[in-house]
């Protein structure tokens, strides 16, 4: 949503004339205040401008100072006014909107320091709709939250531009979209947005990790501040390796973590590598139940770097369901390798050297 979106629109209230005296002056996102040589403009051509937007709860200019200043300077003592009625919270908001939709521009500073307000008295607001309301690039608006939210606890909801209030967290709709397109890979995206309630985009994302053999979820998302106590010492100093028993951790601080190159041993680089050439294969590429098989295993595969990840979400009370649950996988998988080995030995063919020979007559 851009700033035209949040200007102000043609008010039904009547115009009424307020004294000057009786308005409380603006609560102007404007660092520099009232420009004098605006005010002289505007005090040429008084007549054609339009009505002063007052808070009518408390009597504040919500936009039109310069405009006030302009009839103070004909020697007016009375201004035309419309009334606005929304909450004191939103007097700001609609201030902002309204000097970026028209009148004397406001400068990059201004905006930066509207959106730093808004992000710390509505939190809960999207960047996109904060950037709506003072003229500014999301990016830019993202960037600002980062230094303004360093102190404050993380939000599991947006609202944004639209009004609808948006989850920050799609993990499990995600996940469920996954499972969608992993049992039906020709279902049509908008059918698993309707199923799941992601954008259509977050959608496509999902199906095209899926085809490239990546998780349905990203590992990290830019934002997304690091948790406490991640910023440790690193896993490969050896210092600290000397310092401290093998698998002893320091009290009070987070266990060191290997990163996923540390990991991967030659084994789970071997089973990479085959996982490569399957899907590079042209006799699975080329063929409906090829692809289909193709997703499905890049969705099942494991490696020892992946459920590492996830030994500390286990909490200990269900470590034996979830015990079990990895031994029946890795049963069915191991039966799953024995019939693609007897399969195996079935398809080979037999050399001709050991073709069994008919006795000559001879």
């Amino acid at each position: 949503m851009n700033g035209s979106e949040h200007s102000i629109a043609p008010s039904t209230d009547p115009v009424r004339h307020i004294h000057i005296d009786a308005l409380v002056p603006a609560d102007s996102p404007r660092l520099n205040g009232i420009d004098t040589n605006h005010v002289h403009r505007l005090a040429d051509i008084y007549p054609c401008l339009p009505p002063v937007l007052v808070h009518r709860p408390t009597m504040r200019v919500v936009d039109g100072m310069h405009r006030i200043g302009a009839a103070a300077l004909r020697g007016l003592t009375s201004v035309a006014v419309h009334f606005f009625d929304g909450t004191e919270e939103e007097v700001f908001l609609r201030s902002v909107s309204a000097n970026t939709s028209h009148g004397l521009p406001l400068s990059l500073a201004d905006r930066k320091a509207a959106a730093q307000r808004i992000l710390d008295s509505h939190p809960s607001l999207s960047d996109r709709a904060v950037a709506g309301y003072v003229g500014l690039d999301a990016k830019t608006v993202a960037a600002l939250r980062q230094c303004s939210a360093a102190d404050s606890p993380p939000l599991n909801a947006r609202m944004g531009a639209d009004g609808r209030v948006y989850p920050l967290d799609r993990t499990a709709e995600r996940m469920h979209a996954a499972e969608l397109l992993t049992r039906d890979p020709s279902l049509p995206l908008r059918t698993v947005v309707k199923e799941t309630g992601l954008s259509l985009g977050t959608a496509h994302d999902v199906r095209q990790r899926l085809l490239r053999g990546d998780r349905p979820v990203p590992e990290s998302r830019p934002g997304r501040a690091r948790p406490a106590g991640a910023g440790g010492a690193r896993t490969g100093d050896p210092a600290k390796a000397a310092s401290s028993p093998a698998g002893a951790d320091a009290p009070g601080t987070p266990r060191a973590r290997p990163s996923a190159h540390q990991l991967r041993t030659p084994r789970s680089r071997g089973a990479l590598d085959a996982l490569r050439r399957l899907a590079a294969d042209p006799s699975l590429r080329h063929s409906d139940s090829g692809r289909d098989f193709i997703r499905w295993i890049h969705v099942h595969f494991v490696m020892d770097e992946a459920w590492r990840k996830r030994l500390d979400t286990i909490p200990p009370h269900c470590t034996e369901s979830v015990a079990e649950l990895a031994q029946e996988c890795a049963d069915s998988w191991r039966r799953f390798a024995d019939e693609l080995s007897r399969k195996r030995h079935v398809a080979l063919p037999v050399h001709p050297e050991m073709r069994a020979t008919r006795p000559s007559r001879h």
